[in-house]
Formats: structure tokens, C-alpha cells, sequence
């Protein structure tokens, strides 16, 4: 999965126009496996799970039992994952009401068993530590 993710990445960057110095394509490659790790959690059901995963920033902005219930509330109805296709990532400094830092902000198109066509939009960030980390998270 992890390879299918940098080679799609790459094809994304080639395709698009786009130079990118490695350490770019490292940084989205990072970025992209926190992403995929992190809904796997969501996947499974395993909302504090990802809590605990995510950003410090993240962490510090929802308490662990207010996201559980909010992912059980809006994410459990649609049913589980049909397929899920990454369509845009898009490396930003500065996001509104987020202080600034790096950000990776990546759209997927997702099909649910009860919920054919749906956008999930993550947004992952550098912590503290330097790894990379969920801090957003939407479906539409």
C-alpha cells in the first residue's frame, strides 16, 4: 500500500506540472503513510485509538471521549470503506485558525457501503517531534 501511495504520488507530481525537491516528495510520502495508519484506526472503529495518534495540536483541541462520540455520531452510518482513492495533496504553511507550521492537506474520494460518494478531506502536520500526524479531520 505504502509503495502504491509513492508511486502515485510521484505520477501526482510528474503529471501535475510540478518539480518538487526530494524533500518534498519525502515530506508527502510521510505525510501520506500518517494518513493511511490513521484511518485504518478509523476504519476499524477504533476512534480513541486515532485520537491518541494524532497531533499534538489535534489532541490539545478535542478531548479523546468528545472525538469518539464525534466519529461514531457522523462516520459509523455510512458503513464500512468500498474503496478510497487519494485525488489532491496539497502542502500549505498556514491553514485558517491553525497556527502556522507544515501542513499536508489531502483529499480522497471514498465510497462507503452506505454512503456512495463522499470526500474525506485529512489534514496532516509536522509535530513537535518532527514525525507527521493527523491535526484535521472531514467528510463531506
Amino acid at each position: 500500500m505504502v509503495r502504491k501511495t509513492i508511486c502515485l504520488l510521484a505520477l501526482y507530481l510528474f503529471l501535475s506540472g510540478t518539480v518538487a525537491p526530494a524533500q518534498e516528495v519525502s515530506k508527502g510520502t510521510a505525510a501520506m503513510t500518517a494518513a493511511e495508519t490513521w484511518l485504518t484506526l478509523v476504519d476499524g472503529g477504533r476512534y480513541a485509538e486515532s485520537w491518541n495518534e494524532a497531533s499534538s495540536y489535534f489532541r490539545n483541541s478535542v478531548q479523546q471521549e468528545q472525538w469518539a462520540q464525534s466519529l461514531e455520531a457522523t462516520r459509523k452510518p455510512f458503513g464500512k470503506v468500498v474503496s478510497r482513492e487519494m485525488k489532491k495533496m496539497t502542502y500549505k504553511t498556514s491553514l485558517p485558525g491553525a497556527p502556522d507550521g507544515e501542513y499536508m492537506v489531502i483529499q480522497f474520494a471514498t465510497s462507503f457501503g452506505k454512503k456512495r460518494a463522499a470526500v474525506e478531506t485529512i489534514t496532516t502536520t509536522a509535530d513537535k517531534d518532527g514525525s507527521w500526524r493527523v491535526s484535521g479531520y472531514t467528510i463531506k
